[in-house]
């Protein structure tokens, strides 16, 4: 078995045996947000899945230079309340941090620390409806991917707004990607614009 699939294999039974993390809480609407410098504009841009040396990731999807005061998540679909996020609701919320791989099989395996709103935190606000059974994560890039309902309340999937420490870079998802620890690279949806419950 090639060491990848071996790797993918131990990282998704290793998180379906140990029990979620508990997200740090949600901080009140007047409470200050940590100060959080926003990400510089990229000079060059990899090659698709090509080494980005600024940050030592592999670089896909074509980059969105996406504005943080206009920067809505809407989520949408078989829920109770229909959602606008702004980047700071996305922060106020329920916070998650781990280190996470992130494996394109037979291209990468990237590893770093990222942080951000708990997934399970944001579907609980917009309460999905009887017979929701999966989401759909669209990109600014036109890319978009699903997760099941279940996999999406695990308790471990969460929104990236950080990595080590710092806002996202550009290259790689800024404002927000998707973290879904255990599940192909794929499913990280960088960019993120928008969720919508079927």
């Amino acid at each position: 078995m090639p060491h990848s699939i071996q790797l993918s294999a131990l990282l998704l039974l290793s998180w379906l045996a140990a029990p979620p993390p508990a997200p740090a809480p949600a901080l009140p609407p007047e409470a200050p947000l940590p100060t959080l410098a926003m990400p510089p504009t990229p000079q060059e841009v990899p090659g698709y899945t090509a080494l980005d040396p600024a940050t030592g990731l592999h670089m896909t999807g074509t980059p969105q230079h996406l504005q943080v005061a206009a920067y809505r998540l809407q989520v949408t679909g078989k829920v109770v309340h229909a959602l606008s996020l702004s980047y700071d609701d996305l922060r106020r919320m329920p916070r998650l941090a781990s280190r996470e791989a992130i494996i394109c099989r037979g291209y990468f395996e990237d590893y770093a620390h990222w942080a951000g709103a708990s997934l399970e935190a944001v579907l609980d606000r917009a309460g999905p409806r009887p017979g929701a059974r999966e989401l759909e994560l669209v990109s600014a890039d036109g890319y978009s991917t699903s997760v099941t309902l279940a996999e999406a309340r695990s308790g471990y999937a969460f929104l990236a707004n950080e990595w080590e420490g710092k806002a996202l870079p550009v290259l790689h998802g800024f404002p927000v990607r998707a973290m879904f620890p255990g599940l192909a690279g794929a499913k990280s949806v960088k960019w993120l614009v928008a969720i919508r419950v079927n």
